[in-house]
């Protein structure tokens, strides 16, 4: 299981953290302003009812008028009733200027996301867990569009329904606008201490469902192992156990969130109590109206539901601030493997590879959260190399093997032609043409890759063999002919042949079958370059045999570089390289290497013994 990566700090400034979303928020901000302008037009209305209330009050209800003259009171019922239905309806203007906004700028988020996953180099997947990035792409940018939809413009009206209603109760009567005033100072105070924590847990939160998130996916993917091993009731422990790690974490942050608001209620009604006997005294004492206390209990009502609404709105702000850390934590994250300011295109592609001095280390392996916290690692810190120097030449149209020991450096070998890597020191070429050089696309249009590992896509079988294909291309003569050669006539005895859809990384299919589409997949490519990673370990000998056949006429005019694990795939080269502590040693043919090389004769000798072990255990199986 992957470890998260060491998150970045969550000290950053609330303000300056979400600032980072101007780029993505900026072509949705007339909405949005104008949906921030209906809400506090809206709030103001609401304020301004409490000013005529008291017009009403110390005017028709209380004032000098005759007995049956109510033309006041209807006047002032007519002018509430007006407030109301504007207010109303700058409500229902807001919600329909935010709402379509907000999804749109989460959908900018995620593509821009997903765009930047695509880029980034495989090093960077062989470090991050997919819960955590799934995580990050769904349920954190879904709640980024809810605090832009609601969360933002509430708090900033809400805030400015605050000061616009105190500085009214102060207008009314300097005493209690005073009295008010001063209560709200604990709330800041609180507002202030429960951010620090609140903001801790959120983080915490939403670090652990993606943890949690991750377990799920490998448990998935892994039910078959899972269940061959029967260690479902252990995988099920260690995910009950994280999710009552998870469970506590939403309960702390739950009381936090309780507490806070209890404190804020509390507060501003045992304000608002004291207020009662305050305004009586100063009614009855001559230095306050009726229709000033009336008009000021109506604007603390207005103001105090801002103010209960504070923790929540708060919180939610702090959990978008969290969500933005952790969504620029990926978007951040730096990619080693551009493409040139200046490229190069090869013109005239044959397929001549050249590694010519060739260095390679795995940068930041381990993962350095993976590393105890007490361990000093100097930044110098020394790597070890894969590759030590390896001068090979393969020539156009030539078929190369690469054998080795385990960990001799034969798949890194691979993974350096498409760039999937980037060498460390020296140079590997194509045509003359540095690989780093060219651009990636144009690279991967001139080289193809099958790996051991078959990973397929959730379509049908078409769209996964013709993946790579060249466009413009006769597809079905493309399709046919690589699932000739890959011997996977199977397919067409699928139920929609080649239109089946084969479901989630094929796991439908057996580990053979999805070797020969991987394969296929790869043939389908009209590659210059055809790199396989030992991509028929998991086929029975005849169908080795007859795949063996048909690459073999198939690759007379593509470049092949393929890592042998097996006595029975060194067959198809022309020529063989023999790998040993991360250098070339030795090339040449089969038999010119079996007679001159003892590392060779050494290497050759145990693939034949493993190969027959794993006759003998099919057989007896």
């Amino acid at each position: 299981m992957k470890s998260r990566p060491a998150t970045s700090s969550a000290d950053t400034p609330i303000v300056a953290t979400l600032a980072r979303l101007y780029p993505f928020v900026k072509p949705a901000l007339p909405r949005l302003i104008a949906g921030m302008v209906c809400a506090l037009g809206a709030s103001l209305c609401a304020l301004a009812i409490p000013q005529v209330l008291e017009f009403a009050v110390n005017g028709p209800l209380l004032g000098s008028v005759d007995a049956g003259d109510t033309s006041g009171v209807w006047f002032a019922v007519m002018l509430v009733l007006g407030l109301g239905i504007l207010e109303a309806g700058l409500i229902a203007a807001r919600r329909a200027f935010i709402l379509i906004p907000g999804t749109r700028v989460e959908a900018g988020l995620r593509m821009s996301l997903f765009r930047h996953l695509q880029d980034l180099p495989v090093s960077f997947h062989d470090q991050w867990p997919g819960g955590q990035l799934l995580s990050r792409s769904m349920s954190d940018l879904s709640s980024l569009r809810r605090w832009l939809s609601f969360g933002i413009v509430m708090l900033v009206v809400n805030s400015t329904t605050i000061i616009v209603g105190i500085v009214l109760m102060i207008r009314m009567s300097g005493p209690l606008g005073i009295a008010y005033l001063i209560g709200a100072l604990p709330v800041v105070i609180f507002s202030y201490r429960f951010s620090r924590r609140f903001r801790r847990i959120s983080r915490q939160s939403q670090d652990q469902a993606g943890d949690l998130a991750t377990t799920v996916e490998e448990s998935v993917h892994g039910i078959r192992v899972l269940k061959a091993y029967g260690r479902g009731r252990e995988a099920y422990k260690n995910f009950s156990t994280q999710a009552d790690e998870l469970r506590g974490t939403e309960l702390r942050k739950a009381r936090a969130l309780s507490a806070f608001s209890f404190a804020i209620m509390t507060i501003s009604e045992v304000v608002l109590g004291l207020c009662v006997f305050l305004g009586i005294w100063l009614v009855v004492d001559g230095q306050m109206t009726v229709g000033a206390l009336v008009a000021f209990f109506a604007t603390a009502g207005v103001v105090n539901g801002p103010v209960e609404r504070l923790g929540e709105l708060v919180s939610m702000s702090l959990y978008a601030k969290t969500a933005v850390d952790r969504y620029f934590e990926v978007l951040d994250s730096e990619n080693a493997v551009t493409d040139p300011a200046e490229p190069v295109r090869v013109t005239a592609p044959r397929g001549e590879v050249s590694f010519d001095g060739v260095h390679f280390h795995y940068a930041d392996a381990p993962p350095i959260d993976l590393i105890p916290a007490e361990t000093s690692i100097p930044s110098e810190a020394p790597r070890e190399e894969v590759l030590s120097g390896v001068d090979l030449h393969v020539r156009a149209g030539e078929t190369m093997a690469l054998v080795g020991l385990t960990g001799s450096g034969k798949t890194t070998m691979a993974a350096l032609v498409p760039r999937l890597f980037d060498v460390t020191a020296g140079s590997l070429r194509i045509d003359g043409v540095d690989v780093r050089d060219m651009t990636r696309r144009d690279l991967r249009t001139l080289v193809s890759i099958a790996f051991e590992d078959a990973t397929l896509f959730s379509a049908s079988v078409r769209e996964n063999v013709l993946f790579g294909a060249p466009p413009g291309q006769d597809d079905e003569a493309d399709l046919d002919r690589a699932i000739t050669v890959a011997q996977a006539q199977f397919v067409y005895d699928l139920p929609d042949g080649v239109d089946t859809l084969i479901g989630e990384e094929g796991m439908s299919l057996s580990g053979g079958q999805r070797q020969r589409l991987a394969l296929a997949r790869a043939v389908a490519a009209r590659p210059y370059v055809l790199v396989l990673d030992d991509p028929l370990s998991a086929l029975d000998v005849t169908t080795e045999e007859a795949v063996t056949e048909q690459l073999r006429a198939e690759l007379e005019r593509t470049t092949t570089l393929i890592v042998a694990h097996r006595p029975s795939t060194v067959a198809l080269a022309d020529r063989v390289a023999v790998l040993q502590d991360g250098r070339v040693t030795g090339v040449g043919t089969h038999s010119e290497l079996l007679v001159s090389h003892d590392h060779y004769r050494f290497v050759i000798s145990s693939l034949i013994e493993e190969e027959e072990s794993e006759l003998v255990g099919k057989v007896r199986s």
